[in-house]
């Protein structure tokens, strides 16, 4: 297996272990957020405005990440953006502790490290396949997607923890510290060759990104379905902490094992992505079938089924990014990989504004029920139309 061949390369073992400790300090974080956006405001809407702001960036930054990947050592700027981030949640710690937080703090809170998350994703995920090699790429993607899960199962569960006992700031503290092995070990890899300089038509170099996404009949119909599977069913950063605080009247403890249902989904999908080899169109569907479910059923489900569908959205989720992942990477020729990327960032990161927003809103007018059968069907929908016949995978170009 490619994903256990890759673990005993100490390089990439090293890598793998640091960045699974940073990630499981960012879901922390990340369940910290949603909590502390109700105990401040108790309103779904506001947190729907959050979650859209630390998506945002990806709008206007993840082009221009992506033209920087291909053309600088992608661990130097990886250090950067990492280092950002950690300074961001030590800032925000403080203001927990201190009892200095406030709404406002948090929105320039979201919207700066998701600025940093937009630079960070497209140019961390070329650095993966330049780290791992293009022939260990499905094995490093569904080890990487295996970890992240993982950290998403934990990190919730102990965020809810230590939150019941110390406060939320406690969480943005973990996570701040979680950086340093990473950044440790990101410099002792050597920085690699500088990549092509380009023409210095920055705007340019972004846009052959998109003509390939756009050109390439199974990278476009990979990417589009991912548009809408993100827009309407992949919330589940709105979605969770509205429904445990506002339909089911959860404590702390209980939403984040709320969140941790859905990585248990998610940790399912990703070993049977590491156990089944490469990725195929149906199960791209499969995934999108799984998130429809997962919202229809929660429209009348009550505890404990609720964590049931929550885990399925998982799974649905996980096994959508996957495959979707890997099948544009495999279709990708090197020289483009870092803007290509990118387009794929903006399209999952760069819907989350609106995706969010929309949650916390039908959340709002409709209720957290009413909200989820509509979300659920219109996911079935979008599964439905792609039942079409799907193009054949092309060779990369060199």
């Amino acid at each position: 297996m490619l994903a256990l061949a890759l673990l005993k390369d100490p390089l990439y073992r090293s890598y793998w272990l640091s960045l699974f400790a940073s990630q499981l300090g960012t879901w922390m974080q990340a369940a910290a957020q949603g909590w502390l956006v109700l105990l401040l405001t108790g309103s779904a809407e506001r947190l729907g405005l959050v979650v859209a702001l630390q998506f945002l960036p990806s709008l206007f930054l993840s082009l221009p990440a992506g033209v920087l990947a291909d053309r600088y050592p992608k661990r130097n700027l990886l250090l950067l953006t990492q280092g950002g981030m950690m300074v961001l949640a030590l800032l925000m710690a403080l203001l927990v502790f201190t009892g200095w937080v406030r709404y406002g703090h948090l929105l320039v809170f979201a919207f700066l490290y998701g600025a940093l998350n937009a630079m960070d994703q497209p140019v961390r995920q070329s650095f993966t396949v330049e780290l791992a090699g293009r022939e260990r790429y499905p094995g490093a993607i569904a080890l990487n997607s295996f970890g992240f899960n993982t950290s998403r199962l934990l990190g919730p569960a102990l965020a809810g923890f230590l939150i019941a006992l110390y406060g939320v700031g406690v969480a943005y503290l973990a996570n701040a510290l979680s950086f340093l092995p990473l950044l440790l070990v990101l410099r002792q890899i050597p920085p690699g060759l500088r990549e092509e300089e380009g023409d210095g038509r920055f705007l340019q170099e972004a846009l052959e990104g998109v003509r390939f996404v756009l050109g390439h009949p199974l990278v476009r119909r990979v990417v589009g379905l991912v548009l809408f599977a993100s827009l309407l069913g992949m919330n589940f950063q709105t979605l969770v902490p509205a429904y445990a605080r506002l339909v089911l009247g959860l404590s702390a403890t209980g939403y984040g094992f709320l969140l941790s249902s859905v990585g248990v989904g998610a940790i399912l999908a990703a070993l049977i992505m590491a156990f089944t080899g490469r990725p195929r169109p149906a199960r791209l569907l499969l995934g999108v079938y799984a998130l429809a479910l997962a919202h229809l059923g929660l429209f009348l489900a009550q505890l404990p089924w609720v964590s049931f569908f929550l885990a399925l959205g998982g799974f649905g989720m996980i096994s959508v990014l996957i495959n979707a992942n890997t099948l544009v990477q495999l279709s990708v020729p090197d020289r483009l990989r870092g803007r290509v990327m990118a387009v794929y960032s903006l399209v999952i990161l760069g819907t989350g504004p609106l995706g969010a927003y929309l949650t916390g809103l039908l959340f709002e007018l409709l209720g957290g029920r009413l909200a989820t059968l509509l979300l659920g069907s219109a996911v079935l929908v979008v599964g439905l139309y792609q039942l079409r016949p799907w193009p054949k995978d092309a060779s990369p170009q060199a």
